[in-house]
C-alpha cells in the first residue's frame, strides 16, 4: 500500500454508514487500513457493514446514534476513545431529504432536514472536534452535494441545509488549522444510493433525465466516493483543507 494513503492505526467515525455512500466510504477506510466505528440510528445494518470490515482484517465498533441528539454524538466519542484511544478521522455523512415544492413546503419537515444535514452535522464536528483540537490533529469530512450550488427542484431545505454545509466546512476549517485539524467536504451529484431510489421511484424518468444531465452520462456508484474520503484522510491531503471536491460525473462543470 502507498504510504501517504496508508490509514493504519488511524480510527474513524461514519455517521450514516448503514448503507450506500456511508458504507462504502467505511469499506474503503477499512481497507486502508483504518479501525472503523460505524453509526446510524439503525443498529442491524451496521453489525452487517462491521463484519464486512472485521473481514477486511481491521477492528470496527457499532455504537447506534442520533446526529441530532448532542447526547448520542458524547456516547459515539467516548466510547471511540475509550475502544482506540484518538478520533483520527471523521466522516459526517448522515443525510436526508423530502422533495416537496417550495411554496407548499412545510415547516417541520424543513427543520428536521436542516436538523439532521445542517445542525447534525455542526454538532458532530465540534464533539469530535474537540478530541481532535486535543491531540493537535485529525480530519472532518463532511459529505455535502451538487445541490449545495446547483439548484434542484423541490428540494429547498435539502440545498440550503448542504449550502450551509460547505460553508461550515470553510469556517471550521480556517479555524482549526492551527490545531492540525483539516476539514473538507466531498459533494457527489446523484449516486445509486436507497435514498436517491426513494426519489426515483417518486418521480417518473427521474434516473434517465440525471443521466441525460451528466456528462458522464451515468449515475454515480457509492464505490465512486470511497477514493475521495481515502484521499482526503490521508497524508496525501496533508495540505487541503477547507476545500470541497464534487464527485459529480462533471454536473457541476457543465453550462446551460
Amino acid at each position: 500500500m502507498n504510504s501517504l494513503f496508508n490509514l493504519s492505526g488511524k480510527t474513524a467515525i461514519v455517521t450514516g454508514a448503514g448503507r450506500g455512500i456511508g458504507k462504502s466510504i467505511a469499506l474503503g477506510l477499512a481497507e486502508s487500513g483504518a479501525n472503523v466505528v460505524l453509526s446510524s440510528r439503525t443498529q442491524s445494518e451496521l453489525e452487517e457493514v462491521a463484519n464486512e470490515i472485521r473481514k477486511i482484517g481491521t477492528e470496527s465498533l457499532v455504537i447506534p446514534c442520533d446526529v441530532t441528539k448532542p447526547e448520542d454524538i458524547q456516547q459515539v466519542v467516548d466510547e471511540t476513545k475509550n475502544r482506540f484511544g484518538s478520533i483520527d478521522i471523521l466522516i459526517n455523512n448522515a443525510g436526508m431529504t423530502i422533495k416537496t415544492p417550495a411554496e407548499e413546503y412545510e415547516l417541520d419537515n424543513w427543520n428536521r432536514i436542516v436538523a439532521v444535514n445542517l445542525t447534525g452535522v455542526f454538532l458532530f464536528a465540534q464533539y469530535a472536534g474537540r478530541e481532535m483540537i486535543k491531540q493537535n490533529r485529525g480530519r472532518i469530512i463532511n459529505i455535502s452535494s451538487v445541490g449545495s450550488t446547483t439548484a434542484l427542484t423541490g428540494s429547498v431545505a435539502y440545498c440550503a441545509s448542504k449550502g450551509g454545509v460547505n460553508m461550515l466546512t470553510k469556517v471550521l476549517a480556517v479555524e482549526w488549522a492551527k490545531y492540525g485539524v483539516n476539514v473538507n467536504g466531498i459533494a457527489p451529484s446523484y449516486i445509486e444510493t436507497p435514498l436517491v431510489k426513494t426519489v426515483s421511484d417518486a418521480k417518473e424518468d427521474f434516473a434517465g433525465k440525471v443521466t441525460e444531465r451528466t456528462p458522464l452520462g451515468r449515475m454515480g456508484h457509492p464505490n465512486e466516493l470511497a477514493g475521495a474520503a481515502v484521499f482526503l484522510a490521508s497524508d496525501a491531503a496533508s495540505y487541503i483543507t477547507g476545500e470541497t471536491i464534487f464527485v459529480d460525473g462533471g454536473w457541476t462543470a457543465l453550462g446551460l
